[in-house]
């Protein structure tokens, strides 16, 4: 389980992260793009990842790492469990989210070799 705080930590920790509201819920963005929500009251994290990268983390457990419902889960938006995961696994996740929507100058150092 991650609480809440400990996924705000792990957002802002990349380059010129912001924590903006986006209707329901707080939204962390990259130059106004945003690659990662959190809907508190349900303790879910949305991130944006390519297909391929949430093909990879919903083949780990699709309990507690699942598509969004609808269009947006078939371009990649992925839901988080946070009372499922662990501290590393979301890390990661955010990583991949946040390299697929920052500039590669800023993503660069994050990015997997």
């Amino acid at each position: 389980m991650v609480s809440i705080g400990t996924y705000r930590k792990l957002a802002l920790l990349f380059p010129e992260v912001v924590e903006l509201p986006h209707f329901d819920r707080a939204s962390f963005r990259v130059r106004n793009k945003i690659f990662s929500t959190v809907l508190e009251r349900d303790h879910l994290v949305m991130v944006k990842l390519s297909v391929n990268d949430q093909w990879v983390f919903c083949a780990i457990d699709t309990e507690m790492i699942y598509p969004v419902p609808g269009g947006w889960g078939k371009g990649g938006a992925t839901y988080i469990n946070l009372k499922k995961i662990n501290q590393n696994l979301l890390k990661d996740a955010l990583t991949r989210a946040y390299c697929e929507v920052a500039p590669k100058k800023l993503s660069i150092a994050f990015e997997r070799k």
